[in-house]
């Protein structure tokens, strides 16, 4: 990885991909607008999201929730009463921070110099904790890590700390025009439980068999305390999850299974590069309370390796627990056998606007390169792949004083736009016009100049090796065919 955060995002601002939230009144904190180019980025990845899991497929439904839910749900799902993060507060400056983030990072240090065994030891004989996941860790044990690594403010340097105390991460409102513990509401922390609330329903209403699964994408909210690094942690994102309901005794079967449809979507569908993202499996003491494995999927940022995904076997968990506070009979029947018994759930959970980012930093390049004349020259470029590129095609007509030039770029453009997202360039340099185009991953240009008034031919530019190769208007639906444009 040799691009970094600050490139990134003034890269992503410059060409209108991401914009600072309220920008105009200074920001909003962690707030972040998908503007032109990556809004269409965010889509393009949604869709083959879609495509593959839920499109291709005849075991998968697809359904939409609500951002709200009744209150019942967060209690009954432990969200109201364990969703929170450990926060430790400066006594000097009033700085808040994460505890367990802090001792992460600490972590990270040492693995630029120690392997993780090495590091679990000094860690096991200096604090007595047998895991280097500071988040399962008691207070004690965390604060004791806090003391013997001496780890001092960021903001004020200063190494005088409070107790720890848990900060709940769901945010907060009321339903209605009275202010009460009636109408108090939460926005999601995440998309899963409504499709566990739903679950009857959409037997009920579809009659679907063991296996099948129910899709969603959607928004959700969680109050970080430490939100940044830009689209990775902000406090509104959207996801696309999915519930895979299965019989209980092949449960490890296909949390396997979905493990590989995962990394071949992330490689071959993405085009993510196999050598930034790992798939790792997490230990025992990492496990959430009601799972029996889990999967990280993880990216190699400039901070280092962070999760993309994770796919995780729930158990009956989610269905026992909702069936227990509703009174609700939530479980399956066989239809061969007669036999009621709870489903156990695999949750492949993908973070879409983490995909965005992760995107951002696998494509983006400065390159050197030599032009026709080997003079060297410089260029930033999106390598990424052309199905989800925001712009598949830019036109550029070689003189815009040329009406008969104009007129045929034009007519170009109205056709490829009914199937593919394309741009009409005219301004500057055709030079200029190919730097941008780099810049926002338009994997073709397409000029048309003074000899395509005559004979209707066309300059096509590939993105990548920057060749050139001259076609009719005819040829170009092949041309496309041949690349696999969608």
């Amino acid at each position: 990885m040799t691009v970094d955060l600050d490139t990134i995002m003034a890269w992503a601002k410059r060409n209108g991909f991401v914009y600072p939230g309220s920008d105009i009144y200074d920001g909003l904190a962690n707030a972040w607008d998908m503007w032109p180019y990556g809004t269409l980025l965010k889509k393009n990845i949604e869709k083959l999201w879609w495509q593959e899991f839920q499109q291709k497929r005849d075991d998968m439904l697809a359904l939409d929730a609500q951002i709200f839910m009744d209150s019942k749900v967060w209690k009954a799902s432990g969200h109201l009463d364990d969703f929170s993060d450990p926060l430790i507060d400066c006594k000097n400056c009033n700085n808040r921070q994460r505890v367990d983030k802090m001792i992460e990072a600490i972590m990270e240090k040492l693995r630029k110099e120690k392997t993780d065994e090495q590091i679990q030891k000094d860690f096991s004989d200096m604090l007595g904790v047998d895991n280097l996941v500071p988040e399962s860790w008691t207070h004690e044990q965390m604060l004791d890590a806090m003391d013997k690594l001496d780890i001092n403010c960021p903001v004020c340097g200063a190494n005088d700390w409070t107790e720890i105390r848990e900060f709940k991460l769901m945010f907060e409102t009321h339903q209605g025009v009275i202010k009460d513990e009636s109408t108090k509401v939460y926005l999601r922390p995440e998309t899963a439980q409504w499709i566990f609330v739903n679950f009857k329903n959409v037997l009920d209403t579809t009659r679907q068999q063991l296996p099948f699964g129910i899709a969603q994408t959607g928004k959700a909210f969680r109050n970080e305390i430490t939100p940044g690094k830009f689209l990775f942690r902000p406090r509104e994102f959207e996801q696309m999850e999915i519930e895979y309901f299965v019989k209980p005794w092949n449960e490890d079967e296909r949390l396997e299974k979905w493990k590989d449809l995962s990394q071949k979507w992330w490689i071959e569908t993405i085009g993510i590069n196999p050598e930034n993202i790992k798939f790792r499996q997490q230990d025992k003491d990492e496990l959430a309370h009601y799972s029996t494995g889990t999967y990280d999927v993880e990216y190699n940022f400039p901070w280092g390796w962070d999760e993309l995904q994770w796919v995780a076997s729930r158990t009956d968990f989610d269905l026992n627990a909702h069936m227990e506070d509703s009174d609700t009979d939530l479980r399956y029947t066989d239809p061969y056998t007669g036999k009621k018994y709870t489903p156990y759930v695999i949750e492949p959970s993908w973070g879409l606007t983490r995909a965005v980012c992760a995107a951002m930093f696998d494509a983006y390049e400065d390159e050197t390169y030599e032009d026709n004349r080997w003079n060297e020259k410089q260029r930033t470029v999106l390598h990424f792949d052309k199905k989800i590129a925001p712009i598949k095609f830019a036109i550029f007509p070689l003189s815009k004083k040329k009406d008969e030039i104009v007129d045929i770029a034009k007519e170009i453009n109205q056709k490829l736009s009914q199937k593919y997202q394309c741009k009409l360039d005219m301004k500057g340099s055709i030079g200029k016009r190919y730097r941008r185009q780099d810049e926002i991953w338009t994997p073709f240009c397409i000029t048309v100049d003074f000899d395509s008034i005559e004979d209707g031919s066309v300059t096509i530019r590939d993105r990548d090796s920057m060749k050139q190769i001259r076609v009719q208007p005819e040829e170009l639906e092949e041309f496309m065919e041949d690349r696999q444009v969608v």
